[in-house]
């Protein structure tokens, strides 16, 4: 019985239209879950470029330039990592204060 896979490949932004730079994460049994890791991606990544006190146009720019950009085969698939970009930064308003709740979580998961 073959059931539906989707694959979440990650492009690297800063090696633009460049296939020697794309690699396959990993493949997934529901849209939703790789959705799901996509996201997890991004929120990494942004959680690694984000500064105190850097302002939400220079998040994104640097994101642009520099960050990973997943995608899923398989379906009809509608997620847009630069798209998820946008509306995570709009989300987290002021940086300085999400950069602390960041730093205090990071924190946490070290030490359990």
């Amino acid at each position: 019985m073959n059931k539906k896979r989707y694959t979440v490949m990650v492009d690297d932004n800063f090696h633009y239209m460049d296939e020697e730079h794309r690699h396959k994460h990993r493949e997934f049994a529901t849209y939703e879950k790789a959705v799901g890791a996509c996201k997890k991606i991004v929120d990494e990544e942004l959680r690694d470029m984000l500064k105190q006190g850097v302002k939400r146009e220079e998040l994104s720019a640097t994101w642009a330039l520099y960050g990973s950009d997943p995608y899923i085969i398989g379906g009809t698939s509608q997620f847009s990592a630069r798209d998820y970009v946008t509306e995570k930064i709009q989300e987290l308003g002021d940086t300085r204060q999400e950069w602390r709740r960041w730093r205090r979580w990071f924190r946490w998961r070290k030490r359990t």
